[in-house]
């Protein structure tokens, strides 16, 4: 059998069907690749695991392949893909995460880190990964070291709870109420432990509300992907009628996390990472009164968020659209924190990886320190109009950008950071628009977001690029 793993190792992750696509014995070839692209032989590997039924079989069959190529692999079992991010920056230890994020049951998949929490992708050595996978399977299978690598389990969600409370002070804020979705994903463990007491911690002056903490991988209640609309709907309903002063929907693997205020109305992830932003800019500027301050933002973020960067005396840097470019890109810029349209957010004191329960305690001590509702808050960072991302299936993609070119040539500027972005190129006062396009790495889609300083711009906008993509 000729094993080829290019249609499931993905531009960030691994990500495929679990029988068909992904199996222990594929599983276990990435591993032994891992530990030798990263020459991890006598070094700790860390492992973790997501609710899927099929994740516990694949962690395993990861273990035996990193320990075959020397790898002592500490298992952390059971967690959140922040909590491997946690434990590869407290070991400085390569890590992998078996998750597959909000997908649906039948997928499986594998995140990867360097020790630090440092990114891996394509381009810095995921390729290379999957090319060692395949040559072993291609040729009888992982070949044992004279000493394999050996083995230890550690629970890392105290620790991981107590770091983020040192990060974010919520014991002072007002008494509120909150609901929770955790959408059967692994939220439902890791809110006990950090916004409650399941950890040990003192308690805080929040009521949770649980919605779906049961750990399930066949996801029984709805999809755990909080970016779909229709997976917001019971925590809208939840929050309307217990009278929560918010609510807060985490994905699968609980590394992203979205919020709804008190109205049930969805809050934009660009006004989170805008206040994040704010927030942890005067954080530092408490202890680093001058200097440079740098703020990522990818570019399909609303314009607030550069303009709250730039109002607070920091510096944006508008970024590609991606978990380990950003990574990258923090570790590049020493930026302090970065934010994505997607709910990714991610913070120097983190190891500049992405973590979405810090995100959501940043927003509750924001919230938990003045009296205004969070719609109020919201409102404030919520100024101009989003479309939202839109996928049009698109076979020429080529020829869809040469339509908008030439649409567009004579009224906008142009630039190709990630796909095309199209911004006017002058306003009448404080009128603008902009809109991206990019193909996905994946499918033969084209993906628009669009935003306009009133909502009549936005769609005239939005409907004249989506007939030049769909023509």
């Amino acid at each position: 059998m000729n094993f080829d793993l290019t249609p499931f190792v993905k531009t960030y992750d691994v990500r495929g069907l679990v029988g068909s696509q992904l199996t222990p014995e594929i599983v276990s070839s990435l591993a032994a690749g891992f530990v030798d692209e990263i020459d991890a032989a006598g070094k700790e590997v860390v492992v973790g695991h997501d609710m899927r039924d099929s994740s516990p079989e694949f962690a395993k069959a990861f273990a035996e392949g990193a320990r075959a190529r020397g790898a002592n692999v500490v298992s952390i079992g059971l967690c959140s893909t922040d909590e491997t991010y946690f434990a590869s920056g407290d070991l400085n230890a390569p890590a992998v995460m078996f998750t597959a994020s909000h997908n649906p049951a039948i997928y499986n998949g594998m995140k990867f880190s360097r020790a630090g929490a440092q990114g891996i992708s394509l381009n810095t050595g995921l390729a290379a990964i999957r090319d060692r996978a395949t040559d072993y399977l291609n040729s009888g299978g992982v070949v044992a070291v004279e000493t394999p690598g050996s083995f230890r389990e550690v629970d890392v969600l105290p620790n991981y709870a107590a770091k983020l409370r040192s990060l974010v002070d919520l014991s002072g804020i007002r008494p509120i109420r909150i609901v929770v979705d955790a959408g059967n994903g692994m939220g439902g463990m890791t809110v006990p432990a950090v916004l409650g007491t399941a950890a040990g911690l003192p308690q805080l002056p929040i009521e949770i509300i649980p919605m779906y903490f049961e750990l399930d991988g066949t996801f029984p209640n709805h999809e755990a992907n909080p970016l779909e609309p229709a997976n917001l709907v019971d925590l809208q309903k939840a929050v309307v009628e217990h009278e929560a002063d918010l609510g807060l929907a985490f994905d699968g693997d609980a590394d992203r996390c979205f919020v709804v205020d008190e109205k049930g109305d969805a809050v934009n992830p660009s006004a989170v990472a805008a206040i994040v932003a704010l927030r942890e800019i005067k954080r530092v500027r408490e202890y680093q009164p001058t200097g440079d301050i740098v703020v990522l933002h990818n570019l399909i973020t609303s314009r607030i968020v550069q303009e709250t960067i730039e109002g607070a005396g920091a510096i944006a840097v508008r970024t590609n659209v991606g978990h380990s470019l950003i990574k990258d890109k923090m570790a590049e810029t020493g930026a302090i924190f970065g934010g994505e349209h997607s709910a990714h957010y991610y913070f120097r004191d983190f190891w500049g990886a992405d973590n979405g329960m810090l995100a959501a305690m940043h927003l509750l001590a924001e919230f938990g320190a003045q009296d205004e509702p969070l719609s109020a808050i919201s409102h404030r960072y919520t100024p101009y109009s989003l479309s939202g991302e839109i996928n049009s299936t698109v076979t020429d993609i080529p020829a869809a950008y040469a339509r908008i070119v030439d649409a567009y040539s004579s009224i906008g500027e142009f630039d190709e950071l990630d796909g095309l972005t199209v911004s006017s190129t002058q306003g009448d006062g404080d009128s603008f628009w902009w809109f991206n396009v990019r193909p996905s790495n994946t499918e033969p889609l084209l993906r628009l977001n669009v935003e306009a300083s009133t909502p009549d711009e936005m769609v005239k906008i939005r409907d004249a690029v989506l007939a030049l993509i769909r023509a």
